[in-house]
């Protein structure tokens, strides 16, 4: 979190089947830290988050713009973190998410991420994405939400791939 995104063009919370996204409080901060500590979660983003940097993101994750808790609808459980960057790669606005590793394969990040998508392009042209291209998880997320690959390249020592849906 080098930077905080510009708020998103609705802050009001997105409700779907299961799911509520709603600005980070400061009861989520545990399970937030988790996702940056998480070797698994971490796996495709350079590996757990230092000390230091894990202290500050704690202090400024908090109600911060464009960061939104992805929360069981049923019992307030968080799930993951999705992110949405008016500003982001290309002045694209940018989305990316982290979901803790017992929430996988239930389908729930396909549909935080599906409805961050579809509620950026009610203002935005276009949603990109980046992932790393060894993350087929990712990669099939993407795909299942309408995102389709535009390029490839290295970043951070690593293959990268960027997705991207118009309106």
């Amino acid at each position: 979190m080098s930077h905080v995104p510009a708020p998103t063009p609705s802050a009001r919370p997105l409700v779907t089947e299961r799911l509520v996204l709603r600005p980070v409080r400061s009861g989520d901060v545990p399970a937030v830290t988790r996702l940056w500590t998480d070797p698994e979660v971490r796996r495709h983003l350079g590996g757990p988050v230092i000390d230091s940097v894990i202290r500050i993101r704690q202090r400024r994750i908090v109600g911060a713009a464009g960061f939104h808790a992805a929360v069981r609808a049923e019992d307030g459980v968080l799930l993951g973190l999705v992110t949405v960057e008016t500003a982001g790669r290309g002045g694209e606005t940018e989305v990316s998410y982290q979901f803790l590793p017992e929430h996988w394969g239930r389908g729930y990040a396909r549909e935080a991420v599906g409805a961050a998508v579809a509620r950026a392009l009610e203002s935005a042209p276009s949603v990109v994405a980046v992932t790393q291209e060894a993350n087929h998880r990712s990669r099939r997320l993407l795909e299942a939400v309408g995102l389709e690959h535009a390029e490839s390249f290295v970043e951070w020592d690593a293959h990268q791939v960027l997705y991207r849906l118009c309106r």
